[in-house]
């Protein structure tokens, strides 16, 4: 019966993770139609197909590697997808001038729909009773022994103010700003039960197994439980809580001081499944608002200002309308094609890395998942029943 209820969730997990693909490429696709463009292919993943079929000139097809999806617009799109991927087969010339503005609302479309389905999730989620919601406030109910924060002399019933000079209100905030820090010796304010502040110095210590940062407190526990991704009833709040996480990380990545722990940090697509089906477990509408989370993130990711994203293009094509006059094919063609081999360079690293961390957890030490950090950064967060940082 235990194995049958892990393929169900598992199932919902890839369901899920379909979902923000699917819906962020269909509003691509859509507005594509919509205006007339050429649209050869509608891919959810990379590589060889496992099903395609084409209808109405349009090849649909799921494809082996579950990293992503494309929407192959010929008349958009540089040509670094239809090089690596294989451009289907078409008599019309392989790219067509259109205005600018089309450029950009195809672009924009694709984010645009991610941040729809946040927004109607966040819609759903806020009719659920309200003890499903809140965060666990920073104050610590008590210290592991031998623990930085112990030897600090942290007590129980302090609450942590600032970590590295950076204000915290939340122990999910702490834990992203120890994670940034790594083991820097850094400042820590607290307040005790008097209400007097004071400051001490620890240098985080990072878990061998499952490569977190830890101080050894643990949080006040929640009445209902932990629930990460539901953390207000309102849904401007939700949306808000999704995106102040996602700039706080990409603050850390151009940050010098920080972008090298915060690189670290970094999770790929195994970790956000794991995040998902760690959420759902717990609680099926935590899931959901994991769900919520990725679709913002993906959105925001997407709407940055580099070659072979979203945003890339919006660059590209607002240069055109500013300038009258469009950055060279070539150009644009050469970025396009280097940053998409510098991102798939990424993507496997940090695959490469999740999967040796998955590796020593189920292997060397199977029981740190009990004590493992909430990690929060960009593009997933590792659940887990305690709250200890």
């Amino acid at each position: 019966m235990e194995i049958l209820i892990t393929i169900g969730y598992i199932a919902i997990c890839v369901v899920f993770f379909s979902l923000a693909i699917a819906i962020h490429e269909f509003g691509h696709f859509i507005v594509a139609l919509k205006l007339g463009l050429r649209v050869e292919r509608f891919s959810i993943g990379f590589g060889p197909a496992i099903w395609k079929k084409t209808w109405k000139g349009v090849e649909y097809r799921i494809s082996w590697i579950p990293l992503g999806g494309y929407v192959m617009i010929p008349d958009v799109d540089p040509e670094g997808t239809k090089t690596i991927e294989g451009g289907a087969e078409s008599k019309e010339p392989a790219k067509k001038t259109i205005s600018p503005w089309k450029e950009i609302a195809v672009a924009v479309a694709g984010p645009g729909m991610n941040i729809v389905l946040a927004v109607i999730i966040a819609l759903i989620l806020s009719t659920l009773p309200s003890e499903k919601f809140g965060e666990l406030t920073c104050e610590v109910s008590s210290t592991i022994k031998g623990s930085q924060a112990e030897k600090a002399g942290i007590q129980p019933g302090d609450t942590v103010l600032s970590v590295g000079g950076k204000s915290v209100s939340t122990w999910s905030e702490m834990q992203v700003e120890v994670q940034i820090v790594g083991s820097k010796e850094t400042e820590f304010v607290v307040r005790d039960k008097a209400g007097v502040e004071r400051t001490v110095q620890m240098s985080p210590m990072q878990d061998e197994v499952t490569g977190v940062f830890a101080i050894g407190a643990i949080s006040l526990p929640k009445e209902n439980g932990l629930t990460h991704w539901l953390p207000a009833k309102n849904p401007f709040r939700q949306l808000l809580w999704d995106a102040g996480a996602i700039f706080r990380v990409l603050k850390g990545l151009v940050t010098p001081k920080e972008m090298k722990n915060t690189a670290k940090a970094l999770g790929g697509p195994q970790m956000i499944v794991e995040g998902i089906y760690k959420s759902v477990r717990h609680d099926f509408w935590d899931g959901l608002g994991f769900l919520r989370f990725l679709n913002v993130n993906l959105a925001v990711l997407n709407l940055l200002p580099i070659p072979v994203l979203d945003g890339g293009l919006i660059m590209f094509a607002l240069l055109a309308l500013i300038f009258r006059r469009r950055v060279p094919e070539k150009v644009v063609s050469a970025l396009s094609m280097t940053f998409m081999y510098l991102l798939l360079g990424a993507m496997a690293i940090l695959i490469f890395r999740d999967a040796q961390r998955s590796w020593r957890i189920h292997t060397y030490k199977p029981e740190a998942e009990e004590t493992a950090t909430t990690n929060t950064v960009t593009t997933v967060t590792n659940e887990t029943d305690n709250a200890s940082n």
